[in-house]
């Protein structure tokens, strides 16, 4: 019996994923992706009710055009006009995906972005590329994707970390003769934290000690199912030294981003963001950008992070350019200043006003850089009601486990301590940067390790709490004991007594005392009276005044008399109930 590929299902009948999800729910499989596979009768079914839905849309099209040529003389023209703009308005136009390529350092990622560069780079011939600019667009089968050429993980984070949301889709390099390596587990780190979607390229097929199979046993335990077994997880084997499978690959990723369907209005407000910058020494700050929405063209003014400048000139891969719309990768001159990757790009009218604001978020950087570094007690202290990450870096994979298994029994009500990344060896650039991209409070943290002088410089300019401990418990405790401090005091109510209301008094002056039988127990002076009728709990608040007579007392003990005042409270009913209560303070941890 042989499977079919939703995905090729698809394709053979000229339906876009989402039709043939939408197909595949009504025969009770709702749960398939398009990369899973159905056997010979299911793939019968779906046929069939594909040719029913066929034949009942050109029954309604029909229906449809017969009622519009009966209606059409009724409509003005100024009615259709509102028409289509509402549709305008209620459909974004699509625009191309932006992908990044990560992985290990030796595992081939640029050797891949080179053969997918060369043979596909939209609107250009073979030796037509005059320029490298850090991000170009290529052309697969009447689909644009936009590439970004950055150095890794690092650059990608970077953007992140500043709000840009910059990429789509990441392609996941793994060598087949190396398997995962700790670079890749942080690279994937940084796309889960990213939460879009992943196709893992198993590189390097040709050499003679490759074994991608292992290398998918690998990713399985490491929670990424291939979809060949059955898994929601894309994974190709290609080799980009020779070309072979990446027009698979591209298959694949043209697959993802209809299912994702990325959209951009050119004629929105401008939105886009910085890919990398430089300082050329006759032209002066350059800079590289992806533009998201609205459209950029020379003279425009612009706002990038803490610069600003009027653009004086647009380049891509090939040359100069009049325009670059969403997704269009684009180097920027006119900028005073080399803007920081993933700053955003906002466009003005007046040039003042421009120079105003980037001189005004100058400024506060400057502040900003010139406060204490933060601490864990800070971070928490932020943290309250929230989630706090945690980049944990330790010396060894047992001095790993142990240190998350100590953090994992640390239980806080309304803070969700969550490890975002964790890994072997000192802390750098590129776990501040991971931290400093989480949209909840985050810190890194490392046991027996280093802090490099980098990754120091780095979390000061973020506002990132970075901190190293010898000793086990010396971390844990910490972060108990930030906690602690967040938390405030923690108490719980003991029930220390009760009694019966047997008479009710208004005193003129001070209100309604309520005189009371202690049936079991005592109550103070100090106690939080609960108040009881018929089951039903009245009121709860603290004790006024408790008397023995006509005296203030401390406290009354069982089978005693007394009178109660509760502040704020004149309800009293002969036969209620009251509870008294004290507050017993408990250790947190």
């Amino acid at each position: 019996m042989s499977k079919h590929r939703i995905y090729e299902i698809a394709d053979e009948l000229d339906l876009e994923s989402k039709e043939i999800l939408d197909i595949l729910d009504e025969l009770g499989m709702g749960e398939l992706t398009p990369l899973n596979t159905v056997d010979d009768e299911e793939y019968g079914l779906i046929l069939e009710l594909y040719e029913e839905r066929k034949d009942e849309l050109s029954e309604e099209t029909e229906e449809v055009a017969e009622e519009e040529e009966e209606t059409v003389e009724e409509e003005t023209v100024t009615e259709k006009e509102e028409k289509v703009e509402e549709e305008v308005e209620e459909e974004a136009p699509r625009r191309p995906a932006v992908v990044s390529v990560l992985g290990h350092i030796d595992h081939g990622k640029t050797t891949l972005l080179d053969t997918i560069r060369e043979a596909r780079v939209a609107n250009s011939e073979a030796g037509g590329i005059t320029q490298s600019i850090g991000a170009y667009q290529i052309d697969w089968e009447g689909e644009e994707f936009t590439f970004i050429d950055t150095p890794g993980h690092k650059a990608f984070t970077s953007m992140r970390s500043r709000g840009a949301h910059a990429t789509d889709i990441a392609i996941l390099v793994i060598a087949a003769d190396d398997g995962i390596m700790d670079q890749t587990r942080e690279a994937i780190s940084h796309i889960e934290a990213a939460d879009i979607p992943l196709i893992v390229a198993i590189n390097k097929i040709d050499k003679n000690n490759a074994n991608p199979q292992e290398t998918m046993n690998q990713l399985a335990r490491e929670g990424f199912t291939p979809d060949d077994w059955g898994g929601d997880t894309i994974m190709v084997q290609v080799s980009a030294l020779t070309g072979e499978n990446v027009e698979e690959l591209l298959d694949m990723l043209s697959l993802v981003s209809e299912m994702e369907a990325p959209t951009g209005d050119p004629e929105g407000e401008l939105k886009g963001f910085i890919v990398e910058s430089h300082l050329d020494s006759q032209m002066g700050p350059m800079a590289t950008a992806v533009i998201q929405e609205g459209t950029l063209r020379p003279r425009d003014i612009l706002v990038v992070g803490n610069t600003h400048g009027r653009v004086r000139a647009l380049s891509d891969e090939s040359g100069q350019i009049e325009e670059a719309g969403p997704s269009k990768p684009v180097e920027i001159l006119g900028l005073k200043d080399v803007p920081p990757a993933g700053a955003s790009i906002e466009a003005y009218d007046d040039l003042s006003k421009a120079k105003k604001l980037a001189q005004t978020r100058k400024e506060k950087q400057k502040q900003k850089s010139r406060k204490a570094k933060p601490s864990v007690e800070d971070l928490f202290a932020k943290a309250e009601k929230d989630n706090l990450d945690l980049v944990l870096k330790a010396s060894s994979r047992g001095s790993l486990d142990a240190v998350k298994k100590e953090l994992g029994e640390i239980e806080v009500e309304d803070i969700e301590i969550e490890v975002l990344h964790e890994g072997i060896g000192d802390i750098s650039e590129s776990d501040i940067m991971l931290a400093s991209s989480s949209e909840n409070y985050s810190a890194v943290l490392g046991f027996d390790v280093k802090l490099r002088t980098k990754a120091e410089e780095q979390a000061d300019q973020l506002d990132i709490p970075a901190e190293t401990y010898n000793i086990i418990y010396d971390l844990v405790d910490n972060v108990k004991r930030a906690i602690g401090e967040v938390k405030g005091p923690q108490y719980e109510e003991v029930k220390i007594g009760e009694l019966e209301v047997r008479q009710v008094f208004d005193i003129t002056g001070s209100g309604q005392i309520a005189g009371c039988y202690v049936s079991s127990g005592k109550i103070t002076n100090k106690s939080i009276i609960k108040v009881w009728r018929d089951s039903e709990l009245i009121h709860e608040g603290q004790i006024e005044s408790l008397k023995r007579f006509k005296e203030d007392v401390k406290e009354v003990g069982e089978d005693y008399e007394c009178g109660v005042s509760i502040k704020d409270f004149e309800g009293f009913e002969e036969g209620d109930t009251l509870e008294a209560y004290t507050k017993n303070r408990v250790e947190a941890f």
